[in-house]
């Protein structure tokens, strides 16, 4: 065992574990982050405005720019939202992670390539992390005052440090990246332009996309049903759009957690963040923003138990990040369970997407990762014309 005592050990270098290592580290504590090279996350990419400046993001990392997005109906219909002002970032989760990680070792943190195994205690408490070293091919345990599970929605801290905090229910994505065609299909999607098919063919109760990254471009969809063919229903979506001969470059899939989390911490020395905290947007699957935000709130935390010795800190980042979004993610729960039910549903959904004020609205909302209150007199129109479709008192033309 290495006589090494490090602040914190962060289990997982995702956008949530590598932006707490960052956070930490430049804190001054002495971090462990331990990733297993390798492991890219299925992920649309989409990165928000706020993100880009909350974490100082570098436009280098921007490989498109998202100036509208197109929902795709069940008939087909297509409704364009733009957007007014700004845009939506995309990246490549393979280079964006990347970065992250290496701004964590930047900023002080100790990079080991490696698969946790398991979350024991010394005899005086102190954690103990034992994992599987790449490098050396062994297993090696590490100590720590506090450790971050940041490990994905299956994660393996979580199901070691806080075994009755429940699994939160979950969608599996898989998506494909290929490589975006020198004269792109008219069908397919604009370089600017993300689509989004609300079809029961492509998802019975999520969302198939075709996210452009430049270069490359991001084709894929989600399901909680087992026995719908995820790989079909993009190889179908794919060859249906005329992309079905574009070189396949790397192939992901992963379930992807619709709600936060019970619990994030145990009440002593243990705290999750990103999937693990189950902090995925219902309806969207958005992940990345929430995913950071919940690794600094949880750093912040970490940090605070570290300085005071008072336990109840760990609590906090649950309770500030619910306090800021839970609002949003009651909302897109709902938007989920009724409009992508069935197919007559989504297409009025989609239809409803005409609506300048949903539109408006929708896009300062995602824009800023908040709901925003400009505009009062919008948000009731909205609210009156969704129960009027939802009950079907208005009709959609």
């Amino acid at each position: 065992m290495s006589t090494e005592i490090f602040d914190v050990i962060i289990v997982g270098g995702g956008p949530a574990g590598a932006t707490a290592a960052h956070d930490l580290a430049y804190a001054g504590r002495h971090v462990l982050l331990l990733d297993r090279a390798g492991r890219i996350k299925p992920c649309g990419g989409a990165i928000p405005p706020r993100l880009i400046r909350d974490f100082e993001i570098p436009d280098s990392l921007l490989c498109a720019k998202i100036r509208s997005a197109r929902m795709i109906a069940p008939s087909n219909t297509a409704v364009d939202m733009p957007i007014d002002t700004g845009f939506v970032g995309m990246v490549d989760r393979e280079h964006f992670d990347h970065y992250l990680r290496q701004r964590a070792v930047e900023a002080g943190a100790v990079l080991v390539d490696g698969s946790f195994a398991d979350l024991t205690r010394s005899e005086d408490g102190t954690c103990i992390v034992t994992y599987q070293c790449k490098e050396s091919r062994s297993r090696v345990e590490a100590r720590a005052l506090c450790v971050i599970g940041a490990d994905g929605a299956n994660s393996a801290v979580a199901r070691v440090a806080l075994p009755k905090s429940g699994r939160p229910p979950f969608v599996f994505a898989y998506h494909e990246i290929i490589r975006t065609p020198q004269a792109m299909p008219n069908a397919s999607g604009a370089p600017t332009r993300c689509d989004v098919y609300y079809q029961s063919s492509v998802s019975p109760d999520f969302y198939g996309w075709v996210f452009p990254h430049g270069q490359t471009m991001s084709i894929g969809t989600g399901s909680a049903h087992k026995g719908f063919s995820l790989r079909q229903s993009v190889a179908e979506l794919r060859e249906k759009l005329g992309l079905d001969q574009c070189e396949t470059i790397r192939t992901e899939g992963a379930p992807l957690p619709l709600y936060p989390a019970r619990k994030w911490d145990n009440g002593r020395d243990v705290i999750l963040a990103g999937d693990a905290a189950g902090v995925v947007a219902p309806s969207s699957g958005e992940g990345i923003y929430y995913a950071m935000a919940s690794g600094r709130l949880a750093a912040e935390s970490v940090d605070e138990l570290l300085a005071t010795g008072n336990t109840k800190a760990l609590a906090k980042a649950r309770k500030r990040f619910m306090k800021e979004h839970g609002r949003v993610f009651f909302i897109l729960w709902i938007m989920q369970t009724f409009w992508y039910k069935n197919d007559k549903r989504r297409e009025t959904f989609v239809k409803i997407c005409r609506d300048p004020d949903v539109q408006r609205l929708t896009w300062e909302s995602y824009m800023e990762k908040k709901i925003t209150r400009r505009e009062p007199m919008a948000h009731l129109r909205v609210f009156f014309k969704d129960l009027g479709h939802m009950f079907g008192l208005l009709r959609t033309s």
